[in-house]
């Protein structure tokens, strides 16, 4: 099993929305890191859910249900979506300004590269991070 972080605006879509579907299409992916790490996820992994913008913060533990197809909103056919559905919400929720004060977590591409919207999250740090939500 593989571990990620997948960021969405919460304006865009929320936790709150992610919740209340079975499944969802993670699309609107429009940068070929990200892309790449969509087409690395297998059914099973575990993502936790990001908000960006003005909240970035962990809330939630979505699923992947089925794996990297093409993304039906991308007129140039060269992005790939993934289905997740809601696992868990958090009890607490985790704050980019939490995760940046553990320097055991510093290595972290959410810290690195900020703009990212899709990456891969070690085990020890999504050990690390589900234990700060407890």
């Amino acid at each position: 099993m593989n571990y990620w972080l997948l960021k969405s605006e919460p304006g865009e879509w929320s936790w709150d929305d992610q919740s209340k579907v079975k499944k969802e299409m993670w699309d609107g992916v429009r940068n070929y890191q990200a892309r790449n790490n969509l087409m690395k996820m297998k059914k099973g992994d575990l993502c936790f859910f990001y908000h960006s913008v003005n909240e970035k913060k962990i809330l939630g533990i979505v699923e992947v249900v089925k794996e990297h197809y093409p993304d039906p909103t991308d007129k140039t056919k060269k992005f790939v979506v993934v289905d997740v559905k809601a696992k868990k919400k958090l009890k607490y929720s985790v704050s980019l300004e939490l995760i940046k004060s553990r320097k055991q977590l510093s290595h972290l591409s959410l810290i690195k590269q900020s703009r990212l919207s899709v990456m891969p999250i070690d085990k020890k740090s999504w050990d690390i991070i589900n234990k700060m939500a407890t």
